[in-house]
């Protein structure tokens, strides 16, 4: 018997004892039986009785919930019964920044790190006294009701404030991504015609001051931070001011006794411009109704939400779910407290060595993500893990494996979690529920984050087009790789695929493209002129519908499984159909891969893929093939190449991918895929122009320049 063996068994014993002589009192006080029974329940059915559907929640069968308070149906009387109900609880934090430093990387790169102090919180009161001046002073400054206005700006506090002063002005609020380039964001600001803009110093310096003699319709720019700025070098027709300037021109009594012209559940409340991964930017139109609606059949999924939770902003704001997200948690009473993807955690870019990242500092019970930040921690947390020592990897992995095994059956592990409590650390250590969406999320990334933070993720389908409302899993609901079943205000049915192979006559489950019907789904697109608004219709009954693109399958309980999109399906030379997007999200579990990109041209036989490998991985792997250099040189080097293929094969064939569907060239890129290079959505989306555009040499070079 070996070392590692004699280690094991004492703990097995331990584990298989405690489990033994605590399981039943845990079953019966956690009511682990009624959880199981919520698990397995049927959660929507056909309102026909045919496979296509609609599907709609047997919480909510008769009839698509429109309402969560009863007469709150605008935005700005969502906010007004939230001030009533919660008036001195703290609404909005901001920490705040003490110093600021240069640190300069081996590599000579100067990197700014920031030293930030506690959370400075603004309560629902106060917040209602700013969104009232700063409304007004919008106003005076001669915003006119039912008129377009912009904001460009990063995720904060005054990004809300904003829009809760639109909301309740009825200025239609035009967002755009802070990430998005400076023609992108002058062609909106041109096809919405808006007059005046909210957005931040930096962007204004950076990316907006170039582009402004391209915006002639532009009179009036109001930055968020409190401080003077030059105005040296900006055009004469605009009038560039502080918001503390234009609260302090609201709060005159002349302009606070402005008439306010509320709006209606009909009138225009937003109009969000995509993130463009399919191309030009388009802003899709949202009334009041369709958040409400949204709104309502998102809160209804998250059990307890209230007071006592405190949420986590750092997703962008022009982004819907983060937007709904941060308006349904006003809503309730809960406490938001801002941050950003480099600051998050006490590892992120930005946080000075030594310092709190803001989840340590905030504690957070509720998030939102994206797949590819899950994904993230998913791999650096085990990487740490790799560098433990023998005992503390063997016990991580047993708990790990212990606790996956429980889970797969509905159960928890209350010991197991209390050997998870560093990684908890991580996010605070408080989070009780995880929300994601943007794209699919990988079974195994779902799975990770259930054991590791010990948390019910919950993951989401919808679009903007439908307010991000479609789907969301139950908290009970301990299966991985589906959505969920539809929310309560709408109803999801498939339509064949012929070209794609997916029908409602499929078996063992009805497969299609998916379409969302409810009070949800937008007024189409601004100003269309591509022809877009065909994705749009309305039936017999009035009820309006968005065809997705996606394609989706519906199990026995009524759940949804994304299992392709019609925008990534490629036809091969040989007639073969290949799902990038498929591809993309079984190969993203190899260990040598941090993004992958898969390509494919019609002419061509074989697939092909971009990939931004794991540094430390790569890294580690060129010392043990001796091979030196850069990490640019290690990357170009032919033998790393060679490796990530063998790995992209044998992940390829543990999880029975098709032979042509296995790429079987690759380039390394050395630098990531961010919003700021323009390769990714802000939802870290592929934007597949871009990318065949950037790497087409490469995509020559591994088609032997056919």
């Amino acid at each position: 018997m070996d070392l590692q063996t004699l280690l094991v068994l004492p703990v097995r014993l331990f584990m298989w004892l405690y489990s033994f002589l605590t399981f039943l009192p845990w079953y019966v006080l956690t009511g682990a039986e009624k959880k199981k029974t919520l698990a397995k329940r049927v959660k929507a059915k056909s309102t026909t009785g045919h496979c296509e559907g609609p599907y709609r929640s047997v919480d909510h069968f008769d009839s698509l919930a429109q309402l969560d308070f009863p007469q709150v149906n605008t935005l700005d009387k969502l906010f007004d019964h939230a001030v009533q109900r919660f008036g001195e609880m703290p609404c909005l934090g901001t920490r705040e920044l003490l110093s600021e430093e240069n640190e300069t990387q081996p590599s000579g790169k100067v990197f700014k790190k920031l030293i930030l102090g506690q959370y400075k919180w603004v309560n629902y009161q106060e917040v209602d006294l700013m969104v009232s001046q700063l409304g007004s002073g919008l106003a005076a400054l001669g915003q006119r009701p039912r008129s377009t206005i912009a904001i460009f700006c990063e995720t904060r506090a005054e990004w809300m404030m904003t829009a809760q002063a639109c909301f309740r002005r009825n200025f239609p609020l035009v967002t755009f991504y802070a990430t998005l380039g400076e023609d992108a964001v002058a062609f909106g600001l041109n096809e919405c015609g808006a007059t005046h803009l909210v957005t931040s110093a930096e962007l204004l310096e950076n990316k907006l001051k170039g582009v402004l003699p391209q915006i002639p319709n532009l009179k009036h720019i109001i930055y968020v931070e409190n401080k003077s700025i030059s105005t040296t070098g900006y055009p004469d027709s605009v009038q560039i001011q502080s918001m503390q300037s234009v609260q302090q021109l609201g709060s005159r009594p002349e302009n606070m006794s402005r008439k306010t012209v509320s709006p209606r559940p009909s009138d225009l409340a937003v109009v969000m411009y995509t993130s463009g991964s399919t191309g030009r930017p388009k802003g899709v139109m949202i009334v009041h109704s369709n958040l409400i609606a949204g709104m309502t059949g998102q809160c209804e999924r998250i059990p307890g939400l209230g007071p006592k939770d405190t949420y986590i902003a750092y997703l962008p704001l022009a982004h819907v779910l983060e937007m709904t997200a941060e308006i349904s948690c006003v809503a309730y009473g809960c406490r938001i407290g801002y941050s950003s993807p480099q600051t998050l955690s006490d590892q992120s870019s930005k946080i000075k060595k030594g310092s709190k990242g803001d989840c340590s500092v905030l504690r957070p019970t509720l998030m939102a993500a994206v797949p590819e930040i899950m994904d993230r921690i998913n791999k650096n947390v085990m990487s740490k893990v790799q560098e433990m020592n023998v005992m503390q990897r063997l016990l991580f992995n047993m708990a790990y494996s212990y606790k996956m095994e429980q889970l797969k059956k509905g159960y928890d592990t209350p010991l197991c979690n209390m050997l998870f409590k560093k990684v908890r650390a991580l996010l605070g250590g408080n989070v009780r529920m995880m929300l994601s969406g943007g794209a699919p999320l990988s079974s195994a990334t779902q799975r990770f984050m259930n054991i590791c933070f010990c948390c019910s993720v919950g993951q989401g389908y919808g679009l903007t087009e439908t307010c991000g409302a479609g789907t969301i899993t139950e908290v009970a609901d301990y299966s991985t790789g589906r959505v969920g079943a539809p929310l309560i205000c709408c109803e999801v049915k498939l339509r064949d695929w012929l070209e794609g192979g997916y029908t409602t006559q499929d078996r063992p489950r009805p497969r299609g493209e998916i379409l969302i019907g409810g009070a949800n789904v937008t007024m189409g697109y601004y100003r269309d002129e591509s022809g877009m608004n065909s994705d749009f219709m309305v039936d017999g009954s009035g009820q309006r519908w968005f065809c997705t693109g996606d394609v989706g399958e519906i199990h026995a309980d009524g759940c949804l499984q994304i299992v392709d999109r019609k925008k990534d399906l490629v036809k091969l030379q040989a007639g073969e159909y290949v799902s990038l997007g498929k591809v993309e999200s079984a190969l993203k579990s190899c260990s040598l891969i941090d993004n992958i990109c898969a390509y494919a041209n019609s002419d061509q036989n074989y697939v092909i893929s971009f990939v931004v490998p794991n540094q430390k991985k790569l890294t580690d792997l060129a010392n043990q093939k001796d091979i030196q250099g850069t990490w640019e040189e290690i990357c170009t080097h032919p033998v790393m190449e060679m490796e990530v293929l063998r790995e992209i094969k044998e992940v390829s064939s543990s999880i029975k991918l098709q032979r042509f569907e296995i790429p079987l060239k690759v380039h390394l890129t050395p630098e990531p895929w961010t919003p700021e290079t323009g390769l990714v959505t802000d939802a870290f989306k592929l934007k597949r122009k871009e990318l065949k555009n950037h790497y087409l040499n490469h995509i020559e070079r591994m088609y032997g320049r056919k």
